[in-house]
């Protein structure tokens, strides 16, 4: 992905050199993260060791939500096309994992077969049992969105204690693990399904920690009207706000992800800004791929330290002969007190240590007294590669990206969005007019003119004082107004025509209507009286001769 092409800068102090920016987080962790979590068990309490496919991996989105909110509707509408295993109803229909995926030979591969395969990134699912084994597929097929990233469906989340007990296996530890390790997770809610159940409060709260990559989608927004949609826009966010205990807004996208007609248009610009905005989200993963993945291994590596030192911990505490389990429940009830003794002694900040209660109810099974002790060795090590191997890695990131920028995602719904009289803003704002014969400013003109001879123009003009009055009724800033002038004084003498002065109030009223000025003046405003006569330029250059 990344080529390390500097032998100077790609080889360390030990002498290693590393091809790719990918092969050496795979090298760092494995020579200096993974003794560390060997050693203090970190893989039985938190999350498995990670493999070379977990660090190859191409980008992968998950999408979480409700039955019938439109998921596997949502990964045909970005591939164009059906993927083999796919079923689409009202009523729950995936009742599994379907991992989408890039493949010469259409066809499905069952979940038993998938983890024991190497190159895919899934061997870790293994600790979950034929249960849910059962439930995973590999959705293999040759489409071109697929070359850059991955999608997992996930099976439609119902409500009640009922629905969770029976699916075999723990569906939120499912859901963690993969969370853990994707680039994306949407939330899909629908316009007519805003309550989140208990299943679903459980499934997000088990992306904590991973709130950076969340997205909610509010998906079918076209079969509501506007002042609906803003009820249910507000219901969404006060239920997520119960849910998702972040101080910052959640990003959600409106929209309709499906290729049917519109129920109703009257949002139809708000849509569509919606839906490339996502796009453009996506179209971001391959080239923040690498940034994630070193973003996970630190904060993994800021876990794998704390949980050390609290294993350690409880290890100095035991006693060496007698009294060994009333010890252990001594300090599994005062672990919310070592948590702080040990944030006080390695000043460790509050965010880093795992959930208590989960921490406590995982050491009720474990033999405090065969658990290692404080090895300063190896926290010097993982504190080393974080101080310079990650800083050196994460240099060379965005210079070999400047390099060679990896492509963005393509085909499917991706393929010519932005191109073509349907991109966003085609037409529109600055654009419009762009392919008339006619000067759009024209349309207008006449109603400016009558401004135009209020201001008292002397010899076809008017100066700057009195255009100046006359833009301030727009009550647009300073600064935008002056943008309009620079824009608008085609010939710079600091004063404007009639034509220079439509030009400035079709510029303000683009600007009253929510679209971005441009720095520099696009040609089809150029006023008919400013712009170069090609005849008289060849006659000009004639002359010359």
């Amino acid at each position: 992905m990344f080529s390390w092409v500097k032998q100077e800068q790609g080889r360390s102090r030990e002498g290693e050199m590393y091809q790719t920016v990918t092969e050496g987080l795979q090298s760092l962790y494995t020579r200096k993260l993974l003794p560390l979590e060997e050693t203090y068990l970190f893989h039985d309490f938190h999350s498995p060791a990670l493999e070379a496919a977990d660090f190859q991996s191409k980008p992968m989105v998950l999408l979480v939500g409700q039955y019938s909110t439109g998921k596997t509707t949502f990964i045909r509408y970005l591939l164009e096309q059906d993927f083999p295993g796919m079923r689409i109803g009202p009523e729950p229909t995936t009742d599994g994992f379907i991992a989408v995926m890039y493949g010469e030979n259409e066809g499905v591969v069952p979940g038993n077969a998938l983890v024991v395969d190497p190159k895919k990134p899934f061997r870790k699912l293994n600790a979950f049992g034929n249960s849910f084994l059962n439930r995973f597929i590999c959705s293999q097929m040759p489409n071109q969105v697929l070359q850059s990233i991955s999608i997992i469906d996930t099976p439609g989340i119902l409500s009640g204690e009922k629905q969770r007990i029976s699916r075999g296996y723990d569906f939120a530890e499912v859901l963690r693990w993969f969370g853990e390790r994707v680039d994306r997770i949407i939330l899909l809610f629908d316009a007519h399904k805003l309550d989140i159940s208990d299943e679903f409060s459980e499934a997000i709260k088990a992306f904590k920690g991973q709130d950076d990559k969340i997205r909610v989608v509010l998906n079918k927004a076209d079969q509501v009207d506007t002042q609906q949609l803003m009820r249910v826009y507000g219901a969404l966010m006060w239920s997520l706000g119960k849910v998702i205990n972040t101080p910052e807004v959640v990003r959600v996208y409106l929209g309709s992800f499906w290729a049917k007609p519109l129920q109703n248009t009257e949002n139809r610009r708000l849509f569509e800004a919606e839906s490339q905005d996502l796009f453009k989200d996506i179209q971001s993963l391959p080239r923040n791929a690498a940034l994630r993945k070193l973003n996970d291994l630190i904060k993994r590596a800021r876990l794998a330290k704390v949980h050390a030192y609290i294993i350690s911990y409880l290890k100095k505490e035991m006693p060496s002969l007698f009294g060994r389990e009333k010890k252990k429940e001594e300090l599994i009830m005062r672990l919310p007190e070592i948590y702080t003794i040990l944030q006080r002694e390695h000043h460790i900040s509050p965010g880093d240590f795992p959930n208590v209660t989960k921490m406590q109810d995982m050491l009720q099974h474990c033999d405090f007294s065969k658990f290692p002790s404080l090895k300063v060795k190896l926290i010097e090590s993982v504190d080393k590669m974080m101080a310079t191997k990650i800083a050196g890695l994460m240099a060379m990131i965005r210079e070999e990206e400047s390099k060679a920028p990896p492509s963005l995602v393509s085909g499917g719904a991706f393929e010519g969005s932005q191109d073509g009289p349907f991109g966003r803003g085609y037409g529109e704002g600055i654009s419009a007019g762009a392919d008339t014969e006619d000067w759009i400013v024209s349309r207008d003109k006449h109603r400016y003119d009558e401004i135009f001879y209020t201001l008292m123009p002397v010899n076809g003009k008017i100066t700057g004082v009195n255009a100046k009055k006359e833009m301030m009724n727009s009550r647009l800033p300073n600064t935008v107004l002056g943008k309009i002038w620079k824009l608008a004084d085609c010939d710079h003498d600091g004063m404007l025509d009639d034509e220079e002065f439509a030009l400035a109030q079709h510029l303000i009223k683009i600007k009253l209507e929510g679209y971005e000025l441009p720095s520099d003046l696009p040609d089809h405003l150029m006023p008919p009286a400013h712009r170069k006569d090609p005849t008289a330029d060849a006659l000009y250059s004639n002359t010359e001769d």
